[in-house]
């Protein structure tokens, strides 16, 4: 009873009313019966290996990039109007190109912005490291569909598969169309990092979690994007996305050994004339 207590007073209102089902919203009614679910943190890269200025104020990292955006100019491809912002692309590059991993898997290609920048920092990587290097980008809808052209609507003249093409790195990278929860049930595939970016709904989210971690290399790592810390507004004119950060709580609040580390500001800019980004790194206790 006094665990009950405290944990209710430690508690934000909007939580508890998550967790005891005193809202009646649509995402308390779909969240709340989920069954409790497991995370298996013994493959996670601990919170005490990981700091951010060490990888956004690295100069080797920060050339690779300023060639690897000549490149993506000379293309026309730059001016993306839809999916992950700049900044955020930018920092997806520089976490890819600091912790090297071998094989990334991408939740949510969508019209292929973060897509097109993760498959370059791990084509550096390959020059590096001399690895055979896997990525796999997965999507509810075909994002590559020559009937429906989904690119079109953001004003992009190519899909993801042909700048993948572009850029000749299809060797290594594979778009399937499914949905997150099937892809994670079926696969027997492992990676070393992991970037959910898909349904961002609170049961969706809180399920991809524990899935994922299933299928991390030991030292993996998994990054969030839309999470806003304490389910609050980041940028005073944009939407609220409180999915992810719900997921998370409920997992922590349920006992899982994880920490979520939110990027925050970075050295450049994101959006809306800030450098305030939403990505956030899910990271062991």
């Amino acid at each position: 009873m006094r665990l009950k207590q405290t944990v209710k007073k430690m508690l934000p209102a909007f939580i508890l009313s998550m967790l005891t089902g005193t809202n009646g919203s649509k995402t308390q009614k779909q969240f709340n019966p989920l069954r409790r679910l497991f995370c298996d943190t013994s493959n996670l890269l601990s919170f005490r290996e990981v700091t951010l200025s060490a990888v956004f104020n690295n100069n080797e990292i920060s050339n690779s990039w300023k060639k690897w955006q000549e490149k993506l100019d000379s293309f026309n491809t730059s001016n993306f109007t839809g999916g992950v912002n700049p900044g955020d692309r930018k920092a997806i590059f520089f976490l890819i190109r600091y912790f090297k991993p071998k094989a990334v898997l991408e939740i949510g290609t969508h019209i292929g912005a973060s897509t097109i920048n993760i498959a370059s920092a791990v084509y550096y990587n390959q020059l590096e490291l001399k690895i055979k290097p896997t990525f796999k980008t997965i999507d509810i809808k075909d994002v590559n569909s020559i009937n429906e052209k989904p690119w079109l609507q953001y004003g992009m003249n190519k899909s993801p598969i042909e700048m993948i093409e572009n850029f000749k790195f299809e060797s290594f990278v594979e778009f399937i169309t499914d949905t997150s929860i099937n892809y994670f049930e079926k696969t027997k595939e492992t990676y070393d990092f992991i970037f959910l970016d898909g349904d961002h709904s609170a049961e969706t989210v809180y399920q991809e979690i524990p899935m994922a971690l299933s299928k991390l290399n030991r030292g993996g790592i998994i990054l969030l994007h839309d999470y806003f810390p304490n389910a609050e507004p980041l940028w005073s004119n944009e939407p609220l996305i409180d999915g992810p950060y719900l997921a998370t709580e409920r997992h922590i609040i349920e006992g899982a050994e994880i920490v979520i580390l939110p990027l925050g500001s970075l050295p450049w800019p994101t959006k809306l004339n800030s450098n305030v980004t939403s990505l956030a790194v899910l990271l062991k206790k």
